[in-house]
């Protein structure tokens, strides 16, 4: 389906109406006329784009606002912007590649964070027993913050029974919590609290914060290896004129994220739990286990985000709340959740 507008709450197809449920907009900041007018007199003053390197002799001070926000946000020493969130994850994976002896991972992680030859970190529901031998080495965990088809915040308690002669370092990708769960959509970095060497953050900045970028996050030591890297110094930087709105718009992400929270809990008043429906207040997405409630929304003129990530899987149907959707919005996708 083509649509010839940005898809909001609604979308125009062959020109009818629907309700929109999809994409990532979390915030609903793509179409807020107010941050829309923020990134406007920023592009004014820096520009469409800035095709130069970040280590250039001209700096711009764009940067040193926008990275400060995040990193105040997040609860990190430091953090630096770049042109995707996939950028952001292969930077650090490269980077790592030459700093640990082995890497491990969730199921099902995003390509941005995954490599070869990792090993998984749960077999057959335990605890992979290479955690647990007795070898010193350097460790890398790889995981998503919420995990595909998950609506909770991983749980990393099972990093408390790894022996601490293997060296931890954690690396969790955020694009789908930063900015939607924690206080103000701060994430999960700042509550990972468990005795690891390093935890390092990666995200998209083109979700929640609806801005074209990624960041990483983390110490101040590791943030300034990243940008030494040859990778980060080739290549143009996140559009300056952006890294700007970051800054610009820190209340308005707080007024977004309380928008998205009332949603939540509204929903969470009307819905009737049922097996078919995988759903928790406190995230923007709601799983559909059954493909026929898919249609059955279509016909009641409701387009929710259902495509396969990979060309052999099964479709992946997810209902996708944003700040913006209205009451009547969420009265009329819950009542045909109800029905069934």
């Amino acid at each position: 389906m083509k649509v010839e507008k940005f898809p909001d709450r609604i979308i125009e197809i062959d020109q009818e109406q629907y309700l929109y449920f999809g994409g990532t907009a979390y915030l609903g900041l793509p179409t807020n006329v107010t941050f829309q007018d923020l990134a406007i007199k920023n592009i004014l003053k820096w520009g469409t784009t800035y095709g130069s390197s970040r280590t250039a002799n001209i700096q711009l001070t764009a940067y040193d606002a926008g990275e400060k926000f995040l990193a105040n946000h997040i609860g990190s020493q430091s953090a630096v912007t770049v042109s995707s969130g996939m950028l952001a994850g292969k930077l650090v994976v490269d980077l790592m590649k030459k700093q640990t002896d082995c890497f491990f991972h969730f199921n099902d992680i995003h390509n941005a964070i995954s490599i070869e030859n990792s090993s998984p970190l749960f077999v057959n529901n335990k605890l992979n027993e290479r955690l647990l031998d007795s070898k010193s080495e350097k460790i890398t965990i790889l995981t998503d913050g919420v995990p595909s088809f998950e609506t909770k915040p991983i749980d990393l308690s099972f990093l408390e029974l790894i022996p601490n002669h293997k060296e931890i370092t954690l690396i969790v990708d955020e694009s789908h919590s930063l900015g939607i769960v924690g206080e103000n959509g701060v994430g999960i970095y700042s509550s990972v609290s468990f005795p690891i060497k390093r935890k390092i953050m990666v995200s998209s900045l083109g979700k929640a914060f609806g801005l074209t970028g990624g960041v990483i996050a983390g110490d101040s030591d590791f943030i300034k290896e990243i940008k030494e890297q040859e990778t980060f110094t080739s290549a143009a930087g996140m559009n300056p004129a952006f890294v700007q709105t970051l800054s610009d718009a820190a209340e308005i992400y707080k007024i977004q994220h309380q928008k998205l929270k009332d949603n939540l809990s509204y929903i969470d008043s009307i819905l009737v739990k049922n097996s078919n429906v995988k759903f928790d207040k406190n995230y923007p997405l709601i799983y559909l286990l059954s493909n026929k409630l898919v249609e059955k929304l279509k016909q009641e003129k409701i387009i929710i985000a259902s495509f396969k990530y990979k060309k052999e899987a099964e479709p992946l149907n997810r209902i996708v709340i944003t700040a913006n959707h209205l009451k009547e919005d969420l009265d009329k996708i819950i009542a045909v959740l109800n029905a069934h």
